[in-house]
């Protein structure tokens, strides 16, 4: 399979990016800007954000800019705040990454009583499209770019237990976010399409990226071999952040992509390289399944495709 190289869409476009100001987010916030872009930075942390808008400056063109809203993807009120926010400021969006998440915590619950990585790495997520489809409906040809993992080909929904109140493990929970993340892509793009909304989306995985999600400290309730693992891994084996990020930039660079799509990387097992088409696991691909999801986020949430509560 050929590797893909598009020529960019986004100068001019105004983006909402998830987790900006660090790794994958920060790479994507900086390859934006430099093309012309304008980022809403969405992060828990304000003097982070504050710091990765420092480094990103310099390399802003004339059109190019940054803004900076608080966003905690675990607070379904933050959510609201923050949508309220971009709402004052901006008519419509063009673009909306879905990249900030967390990975192998030990169980928790968000101040809305979801299990932690299903509520901030997926029904965050979800909560925050739902509530910007009125600005990415009067945008032209809007994209969403949702971010998953490698990791959600080991992942399985139990709607039966899906805040992992009887049955949790760190790993598994993640895998099961991720999953998540792909089914609720691909669910969003079909719905868009039954409503001829001009808004594509689109998934994406870094492969092995060296980020700070994988490090001993990543892990709240103390560090596991598979954390220290990961800090071997990212020093030895993982591409940098800014490789990691190029199949999800290319969601919104390239002319020839299409809602329903999924990218990540070229080189063996998809861990490092550039951009291409590749396949969602089979779990991933099963629409029944993707709507159930859809149908208890959406109650969980209180949020619909509409974006009304």
């Amino acid at each position: 399979m050929s590797t893909l190289h598009p020529p960019s869409l986004v100068d001019g476009k105004t983006i909402v990016i998830t987790g900006a100001n660090i790794g994958l987010g920060f790479a994507c916030t900086r390859s934006l800007v430099k093309e012309g872009a304008t980022v809403i930075m969405a992060c828990r942390d304000e003097a982070r954000a504050r710091a990765a808008m420092a480094a990103i400056e310099p390399h802003t063109r004339e059109r190019g800019s940054i803004v900076f809203y608080p966003l905690d993807l675990a607070s379904l009120g933050s959510i609201e705040r923050f949508v309220d926010a971009v709402g004052a400021n901006f008519e419509s969006l063009d673009g909306l990454c879905n990249n900030a998440g967390i990975m192998a915590v030990p169980r928790n619950e968000t101040e809305d009583g979801f299990e932690r990585q299903l509520g901030t790495n997926h029904l965050g997520h979800f909560a925050l499209t739902m509530r910007l489809m009125p600005l990415l409906r009067a945008g032209q040809g809007a994209r969403v770019v949702t971010v998953t993992s490698l990791a959600h080909r080991a992942g399985v929904i139990d709607l039966e237990d899906l805040h992992g109140e009887r049955r949790y493990t760190r790993w598994g929970a993640y895998a099961q976010s991720k999953l998540a993340n792909l089914l609720f892509s691909l669910e969003l793009n079909r719905r868009c399409e039954r409503a001829r909304l001009d808004i594509s989306s689109i998934a994406a995985h870094p492969g092995y990226s060296a980020t700070a999600l994988v490090s001993p400290r990543a892990s709240e309730g103390g560090p596991t071999w598979l954390s220290y693992l990961g800090v071997i891994g990212n020093s030895l084996v993982a591409q940098s952040a800014t490789l990691g990020a190029q199949p999800i930039l290319h969601g919104f660079r390239s002319a020839a992509a299409r809602g329903g799509d999924f990218f990540g990387p070229d080189g063996w097992g998809e861990f490092a390289g550039q951009p291409i088409m590749t396949t969602p696991s089979r779990r991933a691909r099963d629409p029944e399944l993707a709507e159930r999801l859809w149908e208890r986020s959406e109650r969980l949430t209180g949020l619909t495709f509409q974006g009304e509560a």
